[in-house]
């Protein structure tokens, strides 16, 4: 474990972290114009720091289907330039997430970019997806965060990740301590079913229970309607779909959407205080 805590990144809460979410970069089915890549994100970049958001998060989202653990050059180092591109026009801290779950890319990527922070879906233990079975290398993944000498690089991992199963049931109080004390991550995260469903509020809770201090983030379904209650129980979330244009996932985001949900969660903040 390293010394870098989310409230040295965020120092208040609840931290608020926007999807900037790519359209297929090169070589994936969905492929767009690079230009187009680069503007959409910017695009969106703008509006969530003009609404207030405390941070960004770039990810694949137009690549599907999804390399299980290991996506190509052509994705790594288009994600290097839209990340260096985002970085450089705002000055929010600004993170990577690399569908499916190649978290040594996250990494790479935040390091040539001076991100601060990757999201890693499946950071430890086995789950049953669409892409297969995918397993967790924290192993790996440190070494590597320490032979980069990228220690300042947050990891916030995935508990029971979205769009997948659990091989086996687990004691849930002894999963989260081994992801922050042996799989080493900063902040856990806590998703519904699938992109944009809303969390089970009981397991949330179980989690942040099982925490204690150390961060949890909710990973899915916040809205300006629930943000309240769910974040009683969270230091923050990652918001997507609530905030695009229908609330629908891969449609651009909604400037008054991502208004809405910040007013939604400084009113939380005020009432905190």
């Amino acid at each position: 474990m390293n010394d870098n805590t989310l409230q040295s990144l965020f120092p208040q809460v609840p931290v608020l972290l926007g999807m900037v979410h790519l359209p297929g970069l090169p070589g994936s089915p969905h492929a767009v114009a690079f230009d187009e890549v680069i503007t959409a994100a910017l695009h969106d970049a703008k509006i969530l720091q003009d609404c207030g958001f405390s941070g960004l998060m770039i990810e694949n989202l137009g690549d599907f289907p999804y390399f299980p653990d290991h996506v190509p050059a052509e994705t790594v180092a288009a994600m290097a330039i839209v990340a260096d591109r985002v970085k450089a026009s705002c000055g929010l801290p600004v993170g990577v997430n690399v569908l499916r779950n190649d978290a040594l890319s996250a990494l790479a990527i935040a390091a040539a970019a001076r991100l601060q922070f990757i999201r890693v879906n499946v950071l430890a233990g086995t789950v049953v997806t669409d892409q297969g079975l995918l397993t967790g290398k924290a192993h790996l993944l440190l070494r590597e965060r320490k032979r980069l000498g990228a220690e300042q690089i947050q990891i916030f991992a995935d508990i029971r990740v979205k769009h997948a199963a659990p091989l086996v049931a687990r004691d849930l109080a002894q999963e989260v301590e081994e992801f922050y004390e042996r799989a080493g991550c900063e902040a856990l995260i806590v998703s519904g079913s699938g992109s944009g469903k809303e969390v089970d509020f009981e397991f949330l809770r179980a989690v942040k229970q099982a925490a204690g201090p150390r961060p949890v983030l909710i990973g899915s379904g916040l809205q300006a309607g629930n943000a309240a209650e769910l974040l009683r129980h969270a230091e923050g979330a990652i918001v997507g779909s609530s905030i695009k244009l229908g609330g629908q996932i891969h449609q651009r985001i909604d400037p008054q959407r991502a208004a809405a949900l910040v007013q939604a969660c400084r009113g939380r903040q005020a009432e905190a205080s």
